[in-house]
């Protein structure tokens, strides 16, 4: 099978425990850093999926990669090679698909509960799952793109996930590993100290936590989800 394409958009946003998943199935996967100057491809074809991963920026920011990414998100959508995005990722998803992006109305950084929806395409990902804890970190928010089917709501923002046939976008961040967690209070400690006054912003004692365990039922989340989406993989 052709590798699944993995882009990443600064360096400590990386693939995490969908990495770990991908390994363990004997998937191959090439990782792009776009942090670093690797190019976006301009062809879908030698890739079996992929995936976008999440950033600080905006998919609305005047980035030369930005349009390059809604272009292959269309082409592979086209080509029916399955798309996944994580934060920013979905956030690029839902714009190549004909979604808006734009300001949430407060900023979410840590856990915070989601809900599955009530219909069949969120039984399809999530299966008996009903809500769970996700960790999130993000201050914009996208809206459906035509087609789409909502998968997941958190109190603080109202489209956490949608599907379009095999295409999945989130906006929370199911991929966290406790390395991650760690890494991501240090790099973004003066963004949770500023946005202290956001009701769905952490502390990084809070966020830290009971960790281990929160982490193992992410995983958990993770699994299930990513199982169904390597089902649509273009040999």
């Amino acid at each position: 099978m052709k590798p699944i394409a993995i882009f990443r958009h600064i360096a400590h946003e990386n693939p995490g425990y969908l990495a770990d998943f991908l390994d363990a199935h004997g998937l191959k996967w090439t990782l792009f850093c776009i942090d670093v100057g690797d190019a976006v491809p301009t062809e879908v074809n030698a890739f079996s999926g992929l995936v976008f991963m999440g950033g600080p920026m905006s998919a609305n920011d005047n980035l030369p990669w930005i349009p390059q990414s809604l272009s292959l998100i269309q082409q592979a959508v086209a080509a029916d090679i399955p798309v996944l995005g994580h934060c920013l990722g979905g956030q690029l998803i839902a714009k190549a698909l004909g979604g808006t992006v734009g300001k949430n109305p407060v900023k979410e950084i840590g856990w915070g509960e989601v809900h599955v929806s009530a219909n069949k395409e969120a039984a399809r990902w999530f299966s008996q799952i009903r809500n769970f804890q996700s960790f999130h970190w993000h201050g914009e928010t996208f809206t459906l793109p035509s087609g789409a089917a909502h998968l997941l709501a958190s109190r603080y923002c109202e489209i956490q996930a949608f599907s379009l046939g095999k295409h999945l976008a989130f906006q929370s961040h199911i991929e966290m590993t406790i390395g991650m967690v760690n890494q991501w209070c240090v790099e973004g400690l003066d963004e949770i100290e500023e946005s202290a006054s956001s009701p769905a912003v952490q502390g990084v004692a809070e966020i830290k936590q009971e960790l281990s365990q929160r982490i193992s039922t992410l995983n958990h989340v993770a699994e299930h989800v990513y199982s169904q989406w390597i089902k649509g993989l273009k040999a």
